[in-house]
């Protein structure tokens, strides 16, 4: 099958190219003609619209920063597809969203899975990235074998919209150790321990976090370089907050970790990386968390 993949960012450019590797037939667009030209030197076959993109493949993938932008895509791209094919769409949205997609989808006869990922770009890079997939069992089954070349824990969820469940509640956990392990390594600086030998002995503890032990690294590096913006994590807490008020679920926690998250956008710009979220705390005390032999950014 002839896949098309739209959406070449931080997280799909590595996707894409995972399923280069893999020996899929990939033809791939970007508004940004330095991604398409890097894909292009692997095998990719580009397209110079999201039209010609559609016309020429059998399946759609699409990888994209906002539900609006999805959504434009799918109304340029839709028509132009072979009635039976499928659209992939791993964008973080919403419920809502995702069920809105799927009825637009279906005006042309066009399958719906939702496959957001989880687990950070630097596992993306490495085929490692968990895959959280939504929609008819039968399309999930089709499309395993990709699902398989760019991922290595892969959920069928339910149906449509329950990925965009989990996906929303794993990043919201994640934000929570964020600035929790911040506070944890600010406490240990103030208690006079050494970072090096506090960020193991955490790691080794029953306090360890798959968030300590990728983006703590990069807080004690100072580079705080996940590839994943400020702008980013307030979207998917604002899908946190939508939840909260749907299900009629109090989420204290995630509350007031969006609030520091607004400071952080408010003092550091929306393009600014999300771990410096942890940076919040080290101007206010004057204090910087900083160890040697930790990476600037995750491999």
């Amino acid at each position: 099958m002839n896949y098309g993949f739209i959406g070449l960012g931080n997280l799909g450019s590595k996707l894409a190219l995972n399923l280069i590797n893999a020996g899929f037939s990939l033809t791939v667009y970007d508004k940004n003609s330095t991604l398409l030209n890097s894909l292009s030197s692997k095998g990719a076959l580009i397209v110079n619209s999201v039209e010609e993109l559609s016309e020429s493949v059998d399946h759609l993938i699409t990888c994209l920063p906002s539900p609006q932008i999805s959504y434009e895509v799918a109304e340029k791209s839709l028509p132009h597809l072979t009635e039976g094919a499928s659209w992939i769409e791993m964008s973080t949205i919403s419920k809502e969203d995702i069920l809105r997609f799927a009825e637009f989808a279906k005006k042309y006869n066009v399958g719906m899975l939702e496959l957001p990922v989880t687990g950070g770009v630097h596992l993306a890079a490495r085929g490692k990235i968990t895959m959280l997939a939504g929609g008819d069992v039968d399309l999930f089954r089709l499309h395993y074998p990709l699902l398989q070349a760019m991922g290595d824990n892969i959920f069928h969820i339910g149906p449509i919209g329950s990925a965009a469940v989990i996906k929303v509640i794993t990043n919201m956990l994640a934000f929570i150790h964020l600035v929790a392990d911040g506070e944890a390594l600010m406490l240990a600086k103030k208690g006079g321990l050494n970072l090096d030998i506090a960020w193991q002995a955490i790691a080794a503890s029953s306090g360890n976090s798959f968030v300590h032990e990728t983006e703590g690294q990069l807080i004690l590096n100072g580079s705080y370089d996940i590839g994943f913006t400020m702008e980013l994590a307030l979207k998917d807490l604002g899908f946190v907050s939508q939840f909260s008020k749907e299900f009629g679920v109090p989420l204290e926690l995630a509350d007031k970790v969006k609030q520091i998250f607004e400071e952080g956008k408010k003092t550091y710009g929306g393009e600014a990386q999300s771990t410096q979220v942890v940076k919040l705390l080290e101007d206010a005390l004057n204090t910087n968390l900083r160890a040697d032999g930790y990476p600037p950014t995750l491999t």
